[in-house]
């Protein structure tokens, strides 16, 4: 009868020990497994449970029983499988293997005052194994979900990844259209601001607007200053991507050093998106195709223009000019003038001062027959202005610098140019030495210079100024002095001694001892009206000479 009761225990025991590994096998919890497992050990026996150390690869974690037992110290040392562990305290202790000896999970130890039967070492090493496979099943869960997510993840991402790759290819194709359009710098920025929804700006290299698309384009279109802009755009051509400022995105397109222009998206509120810049800098990319194309079809032009205005220039025959001028649309034999421009802006950069220069002539309508020459602009226009107005237009497009003007005279022919380039040369030389700041010098406004200049034989002009100055220019050359000089701003200053002085940079009383020793060298007498013509004339004569010979 006792063995029939104890059988039915047994079995009451297994039965139970089968409904505990189903619920273990259903949970994903591993913390929640080992507490409903482990805290049914003395249920299958007569122990206490110790604590569970679970084992992750490398990771170890004991959790202990209701008594909260530290982890043995002997644990360390038992077999993967399990065995026999001394406990401090208690009388039998036990490791059970959570799973098998090949694949333990970690151990369950327990305590008992005594060594347990067999019957119940079967039921708790069932019990050790059951919680050792529902861990791994939670674990390979886990696993399984982190694998799912991680796909979604990746899935998530690759989804986003072709959407922006649509996008830029989208950007590409937009753009790329407004490249081959042939519509220039205007169907660039349109294009950049559709696709961004941004206001679009381009700028050349020295700030002006060259192309504007979306809205808020101003009345008057500000600039930086020119250190600031130059200081602008080393830093962009150094970073070599957008970079934002002042509310604005900017990137630089520079096909070559001597070419550089700004493309920006007007963005205070830093609306810009990653697509916005990739459109920004593609953009970039075709504007430098743009910029290149524009200079190829430039410097074409201007070799071809260069080369008609030195033969003119030189004298070459109108056979050879004539055609050539006609594919600018001019008619060389009308009257033309020969305008030369000597200057420089703020920053020394003679690109800067000749595209001021035909920026100017374009804005007054006089003509694109325009070159550099031994560092001078030089102008052949068939228009008579009021050239102070060139000057101004010059000086506003440099925003600052310096800049002198002379005119020749008009030609009556093809075989006039070289003859007026001359004067436009000689007026410039004269304007150098005169006693009033001027700004532009017309040489048919020189009155009796141009009498000096068109002599046939300046041998007679040489030997008048040695008759009345060769005293004093003897005198100079020897001390290295400048007293024909000094005499020439008096005379021109109608022999006021401040407004003198003032132009020559000196004292009052250094001008007062120079003329003094003026009269002494020459033995003239300064004031009387005919010594003074005379002597006017002479120093007008050797300022002629001068400029000539320079």
């Amino acid at each position: 009868m006792a063995v029939g009761l104890a059988a039915r225990d047994h079995l009451s025991r297994l039965n139970a020990l089968l409904v505990l590994a189903m619920l273990m096998t259903e949970s994903t919890d591993e913390q929640q497994i080992l507490r409903m497992g482990a805290s049914a050990a003395p249920s299958f026996a007569s122990c206490r449970l110790v604590g569970v150390r679970t084992v992750d690869g490398t990771t170890r974690q004991w959790t202990p029983g209701e008594k909260g037992d530290a982890q043995p110290p002997a644990l360390d040392d038992v077999a993967i499988g399990g065995g026999s562990l001394e406990l401090p305290g208690e009388e039998w202790g036990w490791a059970y293997a959570l799973g098998s000896a090949s694949a333990s999970s970690g151990h369950m130890v327990v305590a008992s005052a005594r060594e347990l039967e067999n019957d119940e070492h079967f039921l708790l090493r069932v019990l050790s194994q059951q919680i050792g496979s529902a861990v791994r099943n939670s674990r390979l869960h886990q696993a399984e979900r982190a694998a799912a997510n991680e796909l979604a993840s990746v899935n998530q991402q690759l989804e986003h990844t072709v959407e922006a790759l649509q996008q830029r290819i989208d950007i590409h194709h937009r753009l790329t259209r407004a490249a081959v359009s042939g519509e220039g710098m205007e169907s660039l920025a349109r294009a950049v601001h559709e696709v961004t929804g941004l206001p679009t700006i381009i700028e050349d290299r020295y700030g002006n607007l060259r192309a504007w698309a979306g809205p808020g384009q101003p009345a008057v279109y500000a600039k930086d200053p020119p250190a600031r802009r130059e200081q602008l755009l080393r830093r962009l051509l150094r970073e070599g991507r957008p970079l934002r400022e002042s509310g604005r995105v900017m990137v630089a397109a520079s096909p070559r050093p001597d070419s550089v222009a700004v493309l920006a998206l007007l963005d205070p509120d830093d609306h810009a998106r990653d697509e916005d810049l990739a459109a920004l800098e593609y953009g970039a990319t075709i504007l430098s195709m743009e910029l290149a194309r524009q200079r190829s079809v430039a410097d074409t032009e201007v070799r071809i223009r260069r080369d008609l205005v030195e033969d003119l220039l030189s004298g070459a025959s109108a056979e050879t000019v004539l055609p050539r001028g006609e594919a600018f649309q001019r008619d060389l034999t009308a009257p033309h003038r020969v305008v030369v421009f000597e200057g420089r802006g703020r920053v020394r950069d003679d690109d800067q001062f000749f595209t001021s220069v035909r920026r100017a002539a374009r804005d007054l309508n006089l003509g694109t027959l325009l070159v550099s020459r031994a560092g001078t602009v030089v102008l052949l226009t068939d228009r008579d202005i009021n050239w102070d107005d060139l000057h101004a237009g010059v000086m506003r497009e440099l925003a600052g610098g310096q800049c002198r003007i002379g005119v020749g005279g008009q030609t009556r022919g093809v075989e006039d140019f070289p003859n007026s380039h001359r004067e436009a040369l000689l007026a410039l030389q004269l304007q150098r030495g005169n006693a009033r700041s001027l700004n532009v010098t017309v040489f048919d406004q020189l009155g009796v210079y141009r009498l000096l200049a068109a002599a046939e034989d300046p041998r007679e002009v040489e030997r008048f100024v040695r008759d009345w100055l060769g005293t004093l220019l003897d005198y100079d050359e020897h001390r290295h002095a400048e007293l024909v000089l000094t005499l020439h701003q008096y005379l021109e200053c109608g022999g006021r001694y401040d407004e003198t002085a003032a132009s020559l940079s000196i004292h009052r009383s250094t001008l007062k001892y120079r003329l003094q020793r003026i009269r002494e060298v020459s033995g003239l007498a300064l004031g009387e009206p005919d010594v003074n013509f005379n002597l006017q004339l002479a120093c007008r004569a050797w300022r002629t000479l001068q400029a000539l010979r320079a």
